[in-house]
């Protein structure tokens, strides 16, 4: 009891850490894993772990019998893979589309092909085991590339194609060193060459035709409100884990694709409480994954640490980072329109996380134990590639991403909490002037209403803390909150202005609010002193344009600004600059050098 209750409070506790120092989560787990396992034989008493996952029948000491550890990590991998493909959203790879086809395809060949040379001949490993090796590592982990994307305001492109590769690719990889530990466990020869395809070819058609039925099948049982509402998340994830069980047992190792289709396919679907699932998803996935890196990195043994003492093992390393990764991306961006500099980024950017580590530990113990030359190799290469690439990556993308310029320098994006019919005019007027604009609403017909309208939004409760956690949303640099709710909007600008406000954060006055004296006015906060929440839609719904009146110098803006307050169907808004550039209107406009080039932007009647 001891060690199970150990290993979820200190798995939350280096999630907290990589939290507070803002790095990728599997950083402090797995040092906490080997912490806990192989290096705590160096100072434990009895020279036993602290943590042994696996049960020893001699020393009656472990947690998990058999192979009971991977059945696990299997079912806790479907489950987060499922959750990744939810986030998959079929906007997103307008135009990167065939770069993150190719790379999962053209970037797996040419690592499986790659890494499994260099394995053998730097290594001197077996071929089967050198290919073993590199299918393991064809993977990069969506639970790395996650943290960095939030904390690192990448471009949408390549942001897009990480995120994308990382969730994508790691069926792929699984399903490759599965085919190649399949060759090694039988023998290879002829008949397993014969079979092979037809393996293949019955995971792909099994993981796309069941994942997809499931995924159509929990569409229609929510929507027709055949679940109840307080058995929605807990159904879903047992029908994820039917769809795994299920699919593996038709096709052996078609679990992983069959989840991560699932997920894709419910997540492009008009799916009511779609958020609340994916929420409840979120939550598990955090626990799965805090458990499973303890887990498996406290299950190496410190004879396999000591097998990475050897140089190969760094010239491997290097190899794999340096020259094969850089290879394959280039190779597969080839003709997609992206820049030399985003594709030596996404290039540098290729962390291994929980896939890789998982089954790397099945696999490894599976041929140490059945005495297969090399196999004691595998579990600890694949967690020197797991670990060296987080490390890598993790404190260096923001210095690589800004001295490639593939890093958004200016936070101009600009952020509405509400998607009301007023938010909705200004946001795509914004738009079309070339800003990143995102709404963000509780309200699911808003936020299906602006996505028509060819907007970004997302239905969102600002009350939790799924907004921070949206790396689309890195560039944000002005905050303005219009709902209809007084309290909401102070909330907004209170919890949101240092993330997304940095360059200004405002909200809508109170009918109560526009009555005091100049002086009495909330010091900050404020998007228009003369318009509350009804008014502004009042006037958007009556005289839905937005309009630009010349300037010809500071007197005449002054003019305007004085004409627009006292008429009841007109709303000041921006000033737009001679470079054409907005800047929201604030009390104190004097630091502004109006003169022939600057225009008034309002709302309503024109003048």
């Amino acid at each position: 009891m001891l060690e199970l209750g150990g290993i979820i409070i200190l798995g939350i506790f280096a999630q907290w850490l990589a939290w507070r120092f803002r790095v990728p989560s599997i950083l402090p787990l797995i040092i906490t894993g080997l912490i806990m396992g192989p290096l705590s034989t160096l100072w434990s008493a009895d020279g036993n772990k602290w943590i042994e996952p696996i049960f020893d029948e001699t020393t009656q000491e472990g947690l998990f019998p058999n192979r009971s550890l991977f059945y696990f990590v299997s079912l806790a991998i479907g489950i987060i893979l499922f959750e990744g493909g939810l986030t998959l959203k079929r906007s997103e790879i307008r135009g990167v589309g065939p770069a993150i086809l190719k790379l999962i395809t053209i970037g797996s060949l040419v690592t499986f092909v790659g890494g499994g040379l260099a394995a053998h001949f730097l290594m001197n490993l077996s071929w089967q085991i050198s290919f073993l090796f590199s299918g393991l590592i064809i993977v990069t982990g969506p639970t790395v590339i996650a943290p960095i994307l939030q904390n690192v305001p990448l471009t949408r492109n390549v942001a897009t194609v990480l995120k994308w590769e990382g969730i994508l690719i790691d069926p792929i990889g699984a399903l490759v060193a599965v085919l190649v530990f399949e060759f090694i466990v039988s023998g290879g020869g002829v008949s397993f060459t014969s079979t092979a395809l037809f393996t293949f070819l019955k995971i792909i058609v099994t993981g796309v035709v069941l994942g997809a039925g499931t995924a159509y099948g929990l569409f229609y049982l929510i929507k027709k409100e055949l679940v109840p509402h307080y058995l929605l998340n807990v159904f879903t994830l047992a029908l994820v884990l039917l769809a795994f069980v299920g699919s593996d047992a038709l096709a052996h190792e078609s679990g992983l694709l069959t989840v991560v289709i699932m997920g894709m396919v419910l997540g492009n679907l008009e799916v009511p409480r779609l958020k609340e699932i994916l929420s409840f998803k979120e939550s598990l996935s955090v626990l799965l994954i805090s458990v499973l890196f303890v887990l498996l990195a406290a299950n190496i043994d410190l004879k396999d640490l000591q097998l990475l003492l050897d140089v190969r093992e760094l010239w491997l390393f290097l190899f794999i980072v340096f020259i094969l990764r850089p290879v394959g991306v280039f190779l597969s961006t080839r003709g997609s329109g992206l820049s030399w500099a985003e594709k030596t980024f996404i290039s540098w950017m290729g962390p291994r996380g929980i896939v890789a580590a998982g089954v790397a530990s099945l696999f490894g113990l599976i041929l140490t134990t059945s005495g297969v030359p090399g196999g004691q190799y595998i579990t600890p290469l694949v967690f020197m590639i797991v670990l060296g690439t987080v490390l890598l990556n993790a404190t260096t993308a923001r210095a690589v991403a800004r001295s490639l310029g593939v890093i958004q320098s200016a936070s101009d994006g600009i952020l509405f909490i509400g998607a009301n019919q007023a938010a909705l005019l200004i946001a795509k007027y914004l738009q079309k002037t070339g800003r990143h604009v995102v709404l963000v609403d509780s309200n699911e017909t808003y936020v299906k209403n602006a996505v028509e309208e060819g907007l970004e939004a997302f239905n969102i409760n600002i009350y939790t803390d799924e907004l921070s956690e949206h790396f689309e949303l890195v560039d944000m640099g002005y905050l303005i909150a219009m709902t209809a709710s007084q309290q909401v909007n102070e909330y907004a600008v209170q919890k949101y202005q240092r993330l997304f406000g940095e360059k200004g954060t405002f909200r809508l006055l109170t009918a109560s609010e526009m009555r005091l004296h100049p002086e009495q006015l909330p010091a900050q906060g404020i998007f228009s002193y003369t318009d509350d929440f009804l008014n502004i839609n009042e006037v958007a719904r009556d005289y839905s344009e937005i309009h630009e009146e010349p300037l010809k110098d500071r007197a005449h803006f002054e003019k305007l600004m004085k004409q627009l307050s006292k008429e009841e169907n007109k709303i000041p808004l921006f000033l737009k600059m001679p470079d054409g550039f907005l800047e929201i209107l604030v009390p104190d406009m004097k630091k502004f050098p109006i003169g022939e080039g600057y225009a008034l932007v309002y709302l309503g009647q024109p003048l």
